[in-house]
């Protein structure tokens, strides 16, 4: 007899859904019960990945929204309990890291700083903000974030996304002990060199070919590449009853990168 799925009746909620680590997040939970709603700004990458969970015979739908901001985060909330009555799993995947962001604190500009702290950090505050009190209806839930391995050690010339992910793992130790009387568990993912469009992008802004850019992955990371369905199996798992024991803690999915440390 086959396992009942992981996630059978939950209902989750994906910030940045629409593709790379967001989008195998969504069709994982959606493969293992849930009913998801993928949130994000890229309607048409959005509704695709929507079209594919529904023909999977899942249930999801699509709310375009920015996660940065209180209004986008509300519909996202409202769509989830209107459409399938609540709210058991948020993850607060949406992030972003542009091309020109690759620089030092001085050619940072002000306008960058706050975009990117809005998108990656400020939206995992909103989203949680408007979620628990639909998960603690619900008698519990769980939240979890994509952190970095950024956010444990540095890299160079990225200050504001490494800000966002250092900000990330304490905001996620501090949701797990106020939280935890409500039943509500709060955990981040911490991937490595994951194939995702934002890391092609980075590559592309360097002038890297990526199978340059792959290669020095591989030489730099035990288990080389990382594909966005390693984060979202992962994903699952947390957010599935199997993890209950699990809260306020980062769990790395790098290949083995964080083991090298400073030798990295």
């Amino acid at each position: 007899m086959a396992d009942a799925p992981l996630l059978e009746g939950k209902i989750a909620i994906v910030t940045g859904g629409a593709l790379g680590i967001g989008a195998a997040g969504a069709q994982e939970l959606a493969s293992e019960g849930a009913c998801v709603v993928v949130m994000d700004i890229n309607e048409s990458a959005a509704d695709e990945t929507v079209a594919g969970i529904r023909k999977s015979g899942a249930r999801a739908v699509t709310v375009v929204a920015d996660a940065s901001t209180t209004a986008g985060c509300r519909s996202a909330v409202e769509r989830a309990v209107s459409t399938f009555g609540g709210i058991d799993i948020l993850f607060n995947n949406v992030g972003i890291q542009p091309p020109e962001s690759y620089t030092n604190v001085e050619e940072t500009t002000e306008e960058m700083w706050d975009r990117i702290l809005a998108v990656n950090l400020k939206s995992r505050f909103l989203m949680a903000k408007y979620s628990i009190p639909e998960m603690r209806k619900r008698g519990g839930g769980v939240i979890i974030s994509t952190g970095s391995v950024q956010g444990q050690l540095s890299a160079n010339l990225v200050p504001a996304y490494a800000a966002t992910k250092g900000g990330d793992a304490s905001l996620t130790r501090q949701m797990a002990l106020d939280y935890a009387q409500d039943n509500i568990r709060v955990l981040s993912i911490c991937p490595g060199g994951i194939d995702t469009p934002m890391l092609r992008d980075a590559v592309e802004s360097k002038g890297l070919s990526l199978e340059q850019a792959f290669d020095q992955i591989a030489r730099t990371v035990p288990f080389g590449m990382g594909q966005p369905e390693d984060i979202a199996r992962v994903v699952a798992f947390l957010a599935s009853d199997k993890a209950a024991f699990m809260t306020g803690t980062c769990v790395n999915v790098d290949g083995g990168i964080m083991a090298k440390g400073a030798w990295a």
